[in-house]
């Protein structure tokens, strides 16, 4: 079990999010410093590179990014600061 933890601890956190002007998240900054795309983020959630972070697919079809449910609104994807 220990090695399970470790290996999540490892995984990049996003920290901060760019928002278009309808308020729909465009980009992400992580922990380290990347600037990745929301299409990079949907394909790091999908092989398990970032924590915290979750895809689903909606009632459209479309698969999106979300936070992790964890009853904190304040870590919300929508709430994190803007770079």
């Amino acid at each position: 079990m220990d090695n399970n933890l470790q290996a999540s601890d490892q995984r990049e956190q996003i920290v901060a999010v760019q928002k278009n002007g309808d308020g729909d998240l465009t980009a992400f900054k992580t922990a380290s410093g990347r600037v990745l795309s929301y299409e990079e983020v949907l394909q790091a959630v999908q092989a398990g590179q970032l924590a915290g972070v979750n895809a689903f697919k909606g009632r459209d079809g479309e698969t999106y990014i979300r936070g992790d449910a964890d009853g904190d609104p304040s870590n919300n994807l929508d709430q994190l600061p803007l770079f």
